[in-house]
């Protein structure tokens, strides 16, 4: 459900980065923010796919509720899949194996997700949690938890929370990144209906990312990012973003055109971007 839409915003640091510097010590120094973003890009992408994989197992395991045109991007042929109705939470595995398993996606995955839950999703009060048991995206090794809480209907629209808390060990490297982010997501439309792609969401909230070597990273969402699952960008909302380390920029999705055009806005210059 969530794709790649804040890997966005890696992208943006990396496309600023690159075109303020102009000397070669500022070259050094850019090149060092571009590796540094790449990672931030990579971990937020990380915990934001994990409710879309945990979604697509769980309607590939139990066909025809809502999300029968879910196309399972996410998973691979060799990713076995659990449901454990006995037990209260429900217990899903996603199991891709000990050794590296290519995906639908691109994306080199093994080890487990495990989702536990105690309702289905669309139930006020269902708290969906996930976990990771050597859990490897790319060899680059995820952990920590994923907490999603439907909290009912909010001014009539349904709500739900997400928390983020976890780590990514870099395999290059050995760098590593703590991750933390709360998020709201209002369901405002497609809610009635049997299929996914009228849905759209509206998203607020921010994160915050510390490096190992002391970087951090605030991002926070200033407008809501509007998200309609027939369309792979957000079309419409600001992020402000804030590193310890260079100035303040604003990213821009747009005005609710479904197109792959962004702006960066780092004080009175503004950068068009094309989103990959």
């Amino acid at each position: 459900m969530k794709q790649t839409a804040f890997s966005l915003i890696g992208l943006s640091l990396l496309i600023v980065a690159a075109l303020v510097s102009c000397k070669k010590s500022e070259d050094s120094e850019s090149s060092v923010l571009n590796r540094q973003s790449k990672l931030e890009a990579f971990a937020e992408e990380a915990f934001d796919e994990v409710s879309e994989i945990s979604d697509q197992a769980y309607y590939a395991s139990l066909p025809g509720l809502k999300g029968g045109d879910n196309d399972p991007s996410r998973l691979g042929p060799c990713a076995t899949i659990t449901l454990d109705t006995t037990v209260m939470p429900r217990v899903l595995t996603i199991d891709f194996g000990t050794e590296n398993c290519l995906c639908n996606d691109g994306k080199y995955r093994r080890g487990m997700i495990i989702v536990t839950f105690n309702g289905r999703w669309r139930r006020p009060g269902t708290v969906v949690t996930h976990t990771f048991q050597n859990y490897f995206v790319n060899d680059n090794h995820v952990q920590g938890s994923k907490v999603m809480t439907n909290q009912g209907f909010v001014n009539g629209k349904m709500t739900f929370s997400h928390v983020n808390n976890g780590s990514v060990t870099f395999a290059q490297n050995g760098e590593s990144l703590t991750w933390q982010s709360e998020k709201t997501h209002v369901w405002i439309e497609g809610f009635g209906t049997p299929r996914w792609r009228d849905d759209v969401f509206l998203i607020s909230g921010f994160s915050n990312v510390s490096h190992s070597n002391g970087r951090t990273v605030e991002r926070l969402i200033i407008e809501p990012l509007r998200r309609e699952l027939s369309c792979r960008y957000f079309v419409s909302g600001k992020v402000r973003i804030t590193p310890s380390n260079a100035r303040q920029r604003i990213l821009d999705f747009g005005d609710g055109t479904c197109d792959n055009q962004a702006t960066i806005t780092i004080g009175d210059q503004v950068i068009v971007i094309t989103l990959p």
